[in-house]
C-alpha cells in the first residue's frame, strides 16, 4: 500500500461525499498501512471525522499532528504500535481499541487513562477501574515528587545556577522517586518526569515565593494518610483478609491472599487446586522480578507480588493447567527495532501447550504436544526457544518454538523424543551443562538423558538412573521434587520419606563409569514433613543457597543450605533441621479462617524478596521481605 489519497478516503468514508470535510466515519483497516502512509496534511482535512478504523495494518506509531480534534472512536487493533503518547492529540476520544499490539504493556494502558480523560471504553471494557488506579498512583507520585523537591531546594546555595539545578532536580527525581510495582515502573517514571518538569516550570514563575512555595493541588495529600495501591476489585480477584493473630517468624511476612483461579469467579470456591508458579525473567541483567505466573483449574494468572494486583488472566474452558514456564525473546520488528518479549508457556490436562503473550493479552501459539496430559514443562536455560514437555504418555519432548512471524504466531518444531519407563513429574536441565543433559524426577525414580542435538538419534531412552540406596530413599521410588541448588548440588525429594536429599552431580556423574544405574553421592539430608502424601514440589533460590518446600499443613519449610554445604566433610548423618518454618497464617474467606490446606508449590524470586505459595484450596499466598 502506498500513500493515502483523497480518492481512497472518499471511497472508504461515510457518509458518501465528494468533500473530505463531510466524512464522519472512515475505514482504513486491512490496507497494510505503515506509519509513514498516514499523511497529516491529507488527514487533517477530515475536519468532522468522529470514527476512524486503522485495524489490521502494520503501524508502529501514530503521527502526532493528524489534526483530528473531533475524533471519538479509534480502532487500532492488530498493529505493531509501541507507544501511545501520540493519542493525546485526540482529547475527545471516548472509545479505543488496541488489541493485538504485542509491544503495548500495562504501562501503556495507564498512560492512555492519563492522556485521555474522556475515554469510556478500552478494548471493549469499562475504563473506570484503570482511572481509579491511575488516580491513586498520580496522587502518591505527586506527593513524593513534591517532598523530593522541598528536600532538594533546601540544600541549594544562593550562588547555584537556577537552570542547571532545575535540570539536576528532574534527573534526580526520575532516578530516586519510586512507588508501586516494578511492572509499572515505566509509567511511574514517565509521570515523575512530567510532575518534576511542572514543578520546575511553576518555580520559574513564582521565584518571589521561593521560601514558601505554594504546593500544587495534588500535593495536599502529603499531609494525609498516603493512599495505598490495592488490588483492583475485579470479580475474579477476590482478596482474603489475614488473621492478625498469626505472624510469621523472622524476615518474611504474609502480604496477599488471592482466589484469582475461582471457577465462575465464585468467592465460594475453596476447592480448585493450584499446581505451579514461575517468576517472570528480569528485564535487566542483575535485576530481579516481582511478577509471578500461577496456574490451576482453567486459568493462568500473572500477579504483581508487591501490590497483589492480578495484572493478566488467561482462561481456557475445559482445561486444567498443571505447569507454567517463562522465556524471554528478542523480537525484531519490520522496521528493524528490537523489542524484548516475555512469553509464557502453559500446559495441562489436554496435552496442549499454549504460548501466551500476557502483556498484550492473547494466545499466540498452540502446540499439540501430547495425546495425554502434560505434567510439567520447562525452557532450556541454554536456548531461549527450546521447550521441554513431560507427559503422562511417558514421553518427554524437546521443542523449538521458534521466533514469531509478522503476525506474532509461532510454528514449533519437534527436536527430540525421550522415552521414560514411568510418568515424568519434574524436569531439571543439568546446571553445568543444560544443553547436554536433562534430569527428570519420575514416578519410578530419577533419570538422566543425553539431549545433545549433534547426536544422530532423535528418539532416546534413559541414559542413567540415579538411586538413593543409602538412607531412606531407594531404587524405583517416586521422585516428586527436583532442583539444582548451584552448579553441582541437586536437591531431590520422594514421597513418604520425611527428608530432602542433597547430592553432588559432579561426584555422582564422575564416578558412574559405564553403569546405567548409579547411586548418588549424598552430601546431606534435610528434615521435612513425615507425610505419606505425594507431589509437594520443592524449589531452590540458587543465588541465595535456599531450598523451599510446602507441606500438608499449609507450612513453608525453608532451608539455608549454603551454611550446611560449607561444613567440612563428613557432614552429620542425621537430617538437618530447617532454618525456618513459615506457619500457615490462617487467612479468612467467607467469614471463616482457612485453617488447614496443602501447599503444593513454593517459589521465590532470585533476590528472595517475594515468595509465592500455591495451595489445593484455591489460595495464592504471597510472602515478602519487610
Amino acid at each position: 500500500m502506498g500513500p493515502l489519497s483523497a480518492r481512497l478516503l472518499m471511497q472508504r468514508g461515510r457518509p458518501k461525499s465528494d468533500r473530505l470535510g463531510k466524512i464522519r466515519s472512515l475505514d482504513l483497516s486491512g490496507l497494510e498501512l505503515l506509519s509513514e502512509h498516514l499523511d497529516p496534511k491529507l488527514l487533517c482535512r477530515l475536519t468532522q471525522l468522529q470514527e476512524l478504523d486503522l485495524s489490521n495494518n502494520r503501524l508502529e506509531a501514530l503521527p502526532d499532528n493528524l489534526g483530528l480534534s473531533h475524533l471519538r472512536v479509534l480502532r487500532c487493533a492488530n498493529n505493531q504500535l509501541g507507544d501511545v503518547t501520540a493519542l493525546c492529540q485526540f482529547p475527545k476520544l471516548e472509545e479505543l481499541s488496541l488489541e493485538g499490539n504485542p509491544f503495548l504493556t500495562v504501562n501503556d494502558n495507564l498512560k492512555i487513562s492519563f492522556l485521555l480523560p474522556k475515554l469510556r471504553k478500552v478494548n471493549g471494557k469499562d475504563a473506570s477501574s484503570t482511572y481509579s488506579q491511575v488516580e491513586n498512583l498520580n496522587r502518591e507520585l505527586t506527593s513524593r515528587v513534591t517532598a523530593h523537591w522541598e528536600k532538594f531546594t533546601a540544600t541549594l546555595g544562593p550562588e547555584e545556577e537556577a537552570e542547571k539545578t532545575q535540570a539536576d532536580f528532574v534527573k534526580s527525581a526520575v532516578r530516586d522517586v519510586r512507588y508501586g510495582p516494578e511492572s509499572l515502573s515505566e509509567f511511574t517514571q514517565w509521570r515523575v518526569r512530567m510532575i518534576s518538569e511542572e514543578l520546575v516550570a511553576s518555580s520559574r514563575t513564582q521565584v518571589h515565593e521561593a521560601d514558601s512555595p505554594e504546593k500544587p493541588p495534588e500535593a495536599g495529600a502529603a499531609h494525609k494518610p498516603r493512599a495505598r495501591l490495592v488490588a483492583l476489585k475485579r470479580p475474579d480477584d477476590v482478596p482474603l483478609s489475614l488473621s492478625p493473630s498469626k505472624r510469621p517468624l523472622m524476615k518474611l511476612e504474609p502480604l496477599h491472599f488471592l482466589q484469582c483461579h475461582s471457577k465462575n469467579n465464585s468467592p465460594r470456591d475453596l476447592e480448585t487446586q493450584l499446581w505451579a508458579c514461575a517468576f517472570e525473567p528480569a528485564f535487566e541483567e542483575g535485576a530481579t522480578s516481582q511478577t509471578v505466573a500461577t496456574c490451576g483449574g482453567e486459568a493462568v494468572c500473572v500477579i504483581d507480588c508487591q501490590t497483589g494486583i492480578v495484572l493478566h488472566k488467561y482462561k481456557s474452558s475445559g482445561e486444567e493447567f498443571f505447569s507454567v514456564a517463562w522465556t524471554a525473546l528478542m523480537v525484531v520488528t519490520q522496521a528493524g527495532h528490537k523489542k524484548r518479549w516475555s512469553v509464557l508457556a502453559a500446559a495441562g490436562l489436554r496435552g496442549l501447550v499454549r504460548l501466551l503473550h500476557v502483556r498484550a493479552g492473547f494466545c499466540c501459539g498452540v502446540i499439540r504436544a501430547h495425546k495425554k496430559a502434560i505434567a510439567t514443562l520447562c525452557f532450556s536455560p541454554a536456548h531461549e526457544t527450546h521447550l521441554f514437555t513431560a507427559s503422562y504418555d511417558k514421553r518427554i519432548i524437546l521443542w523449538d518454538i521458534g521466533m514469531p512471524n509478522q503476525d506474532y504466531e509461532f510454528q514449533a518444531s519437534q527436536l527430540l523424543t525421550l522415552d521414560t519407563t514411568s510418568i515424568p513429574l519434574r524436569l531439571c536441565p543439568v546446571a553445568s551443562c543444560p544443553d547436554a543433559r536433562l534430569l527428570a524426577g519420575c514416578e519410578g525414580g530419577c533419570c538422566c538423558w543425553d539431549v545433545r542435538l549433534d547426536q544422530p538419534q532423535k528418539r532416546r531412552v534413559c541414559e542413567v538412573e540415579f538411586v538413593f540406596s543409602e538412607g531412606s530413599e531407594a531404587s524405583g521410588r517416586r521422585v516428586d521434587g527436583l532442583a539444582f541448588v548451584n552448579e553441582d548440588v541437586v536437591a531431590s525429594k520422594g514421597s513418604g520419606q520425611g527428608t530432602i536429599c542433597l547430592w553432588s552431580w559432579r561426584q555422582t556423574w564422575g564416578g558412574r563409569g559405564s553403569q546405567s544405574t548409579v547411586a548418588v553421592v549424598v552430601l546431606a539430608r534435610l528434615q521435612w514433613s513425615p507425610t505419606e502424601l505425594a507431589y509437594f514440589s520443592l524449589s531452590t533460590c540458587p543465588d541465595k543457597g535456599i531450598v523451599l518446600c510446602g507441606d500438608e499443613e499449609g507450612n513453608v519449610w525453608l532451608y539455608d543450605v549454603s551454611n550446611i554445604l560449607k561444613q567440612p566433610p563428613p557432614l552429620p548423618a542425621a537430617p538437618q533441621a530447617p532454618t525456618q518454618i513459615l506457619k500457615w497464617p490462617q487467612p479468612w474467606a467467607l467469614g471463616q479462617a482457612v485453617t488447614k490446606t496443602m501447599v503444593n508449590t513454593v517459589v521465590a524470586n532470585a533476590s528472595f524478596t517475594y515468595l509465592t505459595a500455591l495451595t489445593d484450596s484455591n489460595i495464592v499466598a504471597i510472602w515478602g521481605r519487610p
